[in-house]
């Protein structure tokens, strides 16, 4: 079974694509998600542009990856990390932008 179809937002796509507030609502499809890591990976290797992928949105993600211009595979990175350590996606505040 491919990541994709354990990831809750499976149900209900179309929300996340959702634009300002209502973007939160995505992030929380995402915040008991199995796949949440394998999602952002993806997200972040591929520079998806739209939508919330792995409870970050496109702002959040271009914010990483311009901090983080070195690192060619995201997936590769999370695969290291301990899922108790998994990384905090980057709230908006937080980044200054």
């Amino acid at each position: 079974m491919h990541w994709v179809d354990r990831g809750p937002c499976r149900t209900q796509p179309e929300k996340m694509f959702a634009e300002g507030i209502a973007q939160n609502e995505a992030k929380a499809v995402c915040a008991a998600c199995p796949v949440r890591l394998e999602c952002l990976a993806y997200a972040l290797d591929h520079r998806e542009q739209y939508g919330v992928w792995g409870a970050m949105t496109e702002r959040e993600r271009r914010a990483l990856l311009r901090r983080r211009p070195e690192v060619t595979s995201w997936a590769a990175v999370f695969r290291r990390v301990a899922p108790q350590e998994e990384p905090a996606p980057v709230s908006d505040s937080a980044r200054g932008d």
